[in-house]
């Protein structure tokens, strides 16, 4: 293990009154539409079939302006240690908690969309320093992806999950971390992909809930639950996917609403975590509102709707079909995520897995949405992992 570079600089968020005063102004003078015509359907995901409903949005939104506490969340990233770095002229931030044990090992959790670093927030001491002593115990890195957050906005194209892959990688040798660990769904797990095929020999091993498979594979062969996997996987992709191809497409004229309109920006975001999780009504069964607000607020205070959005045309259907990954693999596929590809699909990428789970609850959010549960899956998945290395 190097040792740290001075490149890396602490980093603490302060939010001014006036722009926490300018958000909740903002709030109180929104224009709404009229309620949705499914309007009256009985409490389940028929009642979102159009969207948010016009009667949650007025819930939360009131909640937001009157009784949200952003200096709260705040305090928890200023808690946990937040850093910032520059890798090829972008400024990179992330958060960084060194475990107490001497043989943590280094790990990278990486976020998707329209996550961010909220996603982690609550099982970052955790997973640094568990209460059980047999519990393995890693150094936890979670950065912010280039356009995310408190990281700098690209200005120039280039900066797909190929380069950030590339730039965790200097990120981890700057915090001494030459061979490291690595988690990632969504977005992150496309990128922790990346991570374990282009750097094996700085890539332990990985843990994902994104094993997509190369194209051209045969459903012969898969048992009736996988076929079934595959049916709702390409169902998602063209039916359910239209957030995807306007970000893919025109990711600037979204931005204008995502960046202007904190109404347009939660509903945005809002329709995802309700269509994604493993809920049968609303997304606050299992996730918090004021969690949900974290997520949202980020967006909104670094004014990212429009960067980040825009990781979808840099990258979206750019995975390498032949890329492979050699480097041991602990894969989790939680029931209500949106893609869902079979073990012998996904071995076809992945060609060492050393554990593979598919639990009864969850969805694409896991972190979120069964923490305890997300947790102790990471520490068996990759003590699974480590082993085999």
């Amino acid at each position: 293990m190097t040792r740290p570079t001075s490149d890396v600089q602490a980093f603490e968020t302060h939010v001014s009154d006036a722009d926490l005063e300018d958000l909740r102004a903002r709030l109180a003078a929104s224009r709404l539409p009229e309620a949705e015509t499914v309007r009256g359907a009985a409490p389940g995901p028929r009642r979102w079939d159009q969207g948010v409903p016009l009667a949650d949005l007025i819930d939360i939104v009131n909640y937001w302006r009157t009784e949200y506490d952003w200096q709260r969340f705040e305090a928890h990233l200023n808690r946990i240690g937040q850093y910032r770095t520059t890798i090829d002229d972008l400024g990179i931030h992330f958060l960084h908690r060194r475990s107490a044990r001497a043989d943590a090992t280094p790990l990278i959790l990486t976020h998707g969309w329209p996550g961010s670093i909220a996603e982690f927030v609550d099982v970052i001491d955790d997973l640094a320093n568990p209460e059980d002593s047999d519990a393995p115990a890693f150094h936890v890195v979670a950065p912010s992806l280039p356009g995310f957050g408190y990281s700098d906005k690209p200005a120039t194209t280039g900066w797909g999950t190929e380069k950030i892959a590339a730039a965790w990688v200097q990120l981890m040798g700057r915090l001494g971390y030459d061979r490291f660990a690595a988690h990632g769904g969504d977005w992150g797990g496309n990128i922790t992909t990346v991570l374990a095929g282009r750097f094996p020999d700085h890539v332990l091993g990985i843990h994902t809930t994104f094993a997509e498979a190369p194209p051209g594979l045969t459903t012969d062969g898969l048992t009736a639950i996988e076929r079934e996997w595959t049916e709702e996987t390409h169902d998602f992709w063209h039916h359910r996917a239209a957030y995807a191809k306007q970000q893919a497409t025109r990711p600037q004229t979204i931005g204008y609403s995502l960046v202007d309109s904190p109404v347009g920006l939660l509903a945005w975001i809002l329709d995802k975590f309700a269509e994604w999780s493993d809920t049968s009504d609303s997304p606050f069964e299992t996730i918090s509102r004021d969690r949900i607000l974290d997520d949202v607020t980020l967006y909104w205070l670094t004014r990212t709707g429009a960067s980040a959005a825009r990781i979808y045309y840099e990258s979206h259907n750019s995975l390498d079909p032949d890329l492979r990954v050699d480097v041991p693999s602990a894969i989790t596929i939680y029931p209500r995520d949106i893609e869902k590809y079979p073990r012998p699909w996904a071995q076809q990428r992945y060609r060492r897995i050393v554990r593979w789970g598919s639990p009864e609850t969850g969805g694409h959010f896991p972190s979120l949405e069964v923490p305890d549960y997300f947790v102790q899956d990471l520490r068996e998945g990759l003590s699974a992992v480590l082993a085999a290395d």
